[in-house]
């Protein structure tokens, strides 16, 4: 059972990181950063780095491959945002 439950965690990490590819997908085309918060997206990839690191250590794989699979998605949102947010201010 403990194992199951190891599964369907890691499969419920990694729909996690699927729920962040609209947003990718929605800053990608509009090229824009307005109506996206650097602060929340650059909190939620500290965290998945936090939870990688934790992952490793404790040798657990299903949360170390979770998080990467979230932090790649989450980290496109905030690597997009910050560029045009970059590209905007200097615009400016």
């Amino acid at each position: 059972m403990k194992d199951f439950v190891a599964v369907l965690f890691g499969l419920g990490l990694v729909g996690n990181a699927f729920l962040f590819v609209p947003q990718v997908i929605a800053v990608w085309r509009k090229k824009t950063d307005e109506g996206v918060s650097l602060v929340t997206f650059g909190g939620f990839s500290f965290l998945q780095m936090i939870g990688i690191a934790h992952g490793l250590f404790q040798h657990d794989l299903a949360v170390t491959l979770g998080m990467a699979a979230s932090l790649a998605s989450c980290g496109t949102v905030t690597g997009l945002t910050a560029f045009y947010r970059i590209k905007r201010l200097r615009k400016n």
